[in-house]
């Protein structure tokens, strides 16, 4: 109650939220949690139990220890497997993180009224499924087809199958990723660049910081996370690579070879050879490798500090 000229005058106050409400969103959230929880079971953990038992078992149920894992390491395909995906990987990450950052930077210090218009135009390419991402790039890589010929002709390709040697094939792939799954990450690394307190931006200006010096000293240190984050997610879904070498395989006639990722082996061994205990241990060297890079990058990084 507040009193103005001797009288009581009522006072409005927020009500909080009664037992009924809070019970309601607790349920919710369990809801939405539990769901999760389940889809990660049966789609995550359950698949990635049975693959750890397939590879180190045979035929029948028989236990083989790490006979698969040595087998498939030892196969002639496995080693130019992974060394491709590693080129590309280097290749891919590297191009991600400069370029991203470089857009968002560029995003986020433009004018206000143009920024949506860039993130929507820079995410459109996301929109496409993969496969036809791929077949869009076949047609821009095709130099008699290419709107892009003369660039290609001043590299002197003239043919796909000229485009897609095995020399190339990183770069191919690495340019058909960024433009696919880049737009995404440049919209979240906007979204954390927003997210910067203006009083900090402030401050930095009145020190007298440029805005080259607000960038590299400000703005990507408070967002080390975010990239982190990105680098861990596009580093493991660059392992996963098998659509892109495998429609550019059909498409050049054969030559790009069908082993040429690992998932492209683990497949060709589970579907063309019946060894679907080897293809499981190469399923495994990938979800080995991504983990130990994601762990490495979440303590280097102390991922889960609170700053």
């Amino acid at each position: 109650m507040n009193v103005a000229d001797g009288l009581p005058v009522p006072v409005r106050t927020k009500r909080s939220p009664g037992r009924g409400q809070a019970a309601g969103r607790k349920r919710a959230g369990y809801l939405f949690v539990g769901l999760y929880v389940a889809l990660l079971l049966l789609f995550g953990v359950v698949p990635t139990g049975y693959a750890l038992y397939l590879s180190l078992t045979r035929p029948g149920g028989k236990w083989a220890g790490l006979a698969d894992f040595l087998n498939t390491g030892h196969d002639y395909r496995f080693l130019p497997a992974f060394e491709h995906i590693a080129v590309y990987l280097l290749v891919w990450l590297v191009v991600l993180v400069v370029l991203v950052l470089f857009l968002a930077l560029m995003l986020h210090g433009g004018v206000r009224r143009t920024v949506p218009f860039f993130r929507f135009l820079l995410y459109m390419p996301g929109a496409l499924a993969g496969s036809a991402s791929v077949l869009v790039w076949l047609f821009m890589l095709d130099p008699p087809l290419s709107p892009w010929r003369f660039v290609e002709s001043l590299f002197h390709l003239s043919s796909l199958p000229q485009v897609v040697l095995p020399d190339h094939l990183p770069f191919v792939f690495a340019v058909i990723a960024f433009w696919t799954g880049a737009g995404g990450w440049i919209v979240v690394m906007n979204g954390a660049l927003n997210n910067i307190s203006d009083e900090v931006i402030d401050s930095a200006r009145i020190d007298g910081a440029n805005a080259w010096q607000l960038a590299f000293s400000i703005k990507l240190p408070l967002i080390k996370k975010w990239v982190v984050y990105m680098v861990i997610l596009a580093f493991a879904t660059g392992t996963q690579l098998f659509v892109e070498p495998t429609l550019v395989s059909t498409a050049s006639f054969g030559e790009v070879s069908q082993f040429w990722s690992p998932n492209q082996l683990a497949y060709y061994m589970a579907f063309t050879e019946a060894n679907f205990n080897g293809a499981a241990a190469i399923s495994v060297d990938l979800l080995v490798v991504c983990l130990m890079v994601a762990a490495l990058l979440v303590f280097r990084s102390k991922f889960f500090e609170i700053e």
